[in-house]
């Protein structure tokens, strides 16, 4: 099974320079893949093009880039070019978002979220493996008179969806490659989203969709402390509907409780049940919490069982 990390170092002088060595670093520890987060910050599908340009051979991807207040060429063109800047090692990962961080960043309404991701995801696989567009929805427009191809990334580039919901994991598996579900337990991949999706990709004649589970989690020594950061750093999805049914169905109550925090035996154990649960490949996020030793103690065991 593949195992990669998802790279945080908004806290550094220089966010691009220090993504960078991290992402050699990860390398080197034998891990498969580096993912960056979306925010209001960083550009994630040009933070991943460099790095994947600058550490040959590492998968990278976007977890996960919000539909709303994007158009599907702007973010195909944006694909594009870091699919053709890795050679093929990028991976598209798009969400619907927060409503709150929706309607309060951009100040436009959070509606119809599920029919939206249908038509973005009808226009982006067009544009990303043809070129060209010619789609008019409900909600989007796309057409191309000039063509939206970038050389260099004819290959396509595999979209994923940070889906847990039943309607998203139905549109996700007509229309997507795999999903990036996030907080979510192996009880609920199994019992819940991966029959979901699988079912849907099954109906549409579609492959086995790939399930990319982005897990929190660190090895450490320090178990209590480093769940005391955990738990302050994930209460933010407490207030997130999507977040707070993944948590119940995983048979928690607080995000922490699905977070990963142990020594080396422990945190194995974790990684295989989420493999067992049908998760493809599985991402360890906010390694750092706990500082740089224990970031390093947590990606060495992940290249070992990557390996």
């Amino acid at each position: 099974m593949a195992i990669g990390v998802a790279l945080n170092a908004s806290d550094a002088d220089n966010e691009i320079d220090a993504t960078v060595a991290l992402a050699r670093e990860a390398a080197d520890a034998g891990l498969r893949s580096a993912w960056f987060g979306q925010r209001f910050g960083v550009d994630s599908p040009a933070l991943a093009g460099i790095v994947g340009r600058e550490v040959p051979g590492l998968q990278v991807g976007t977890s996960a880039v919000p539909i709303f207040g994007r158009h599907p060429l702007l973010v195909s063109s944006q694909a594009q070019t870091a699919q053709a800047a890795t050679h093929g090692r990028y991976h598209l990962g798009l969400a619907l978002g927060a409503q709150h961080l929706v309607e309060g960043g951009f100040g436009i309404p959070f509606e119809r979220p599920i029919a939206r991701l249908r038509e973005f995801l009808t226009v982006l696989r067009q544009l990303t493996e043809t070129g060209t567009a010619d789609f008019h929805g409900e909600l989007l427009t796309a057409t191309t008179p000039i063509p939206a191809r970038v050389p260099g990334a004819e290959g396509g580039v595999p979209l994923l969806v940070a889906a847990m919901g039943p309607q998203a994991l139905r549109v996700s598996g007509e229309l997507a490659d795999g999903i990036l579900p996030y907080l979510a337990g192996p009880r609920a991949l199994a019992d819940h989203i991966v029959p979901a999706v699988t079912a849907a990709a099954e109906a549409a004649g579609r492959p086995a969709p790939r399930i990319v589970a982005l897990v929190n989690g660190v090895v450490t020594d320090d178990v209590e402390t480093v769940r005391e950061r955990v738990a302050e750093r994930l209460a933010f999805y407490e207030k997130i509907p999507s977040y707070i049914r993944a948590i119940g169905l995983s048979g928690g109550r607080r995000a922490l409780d699905v977070a990963v925090v142990g020594d080396e035996k422990a945190v194995a154990a974790e990684v295989r049940r989420y493999r067992d649960a049908g998760a493809t490949e599985v991402v360890f996020a906010g390694t750092e919490v706990a500082g740089d030793a224990d970031r390093r103690r947590t990606w060495a065991l992940l290249g070992e069982l990557a390996g």
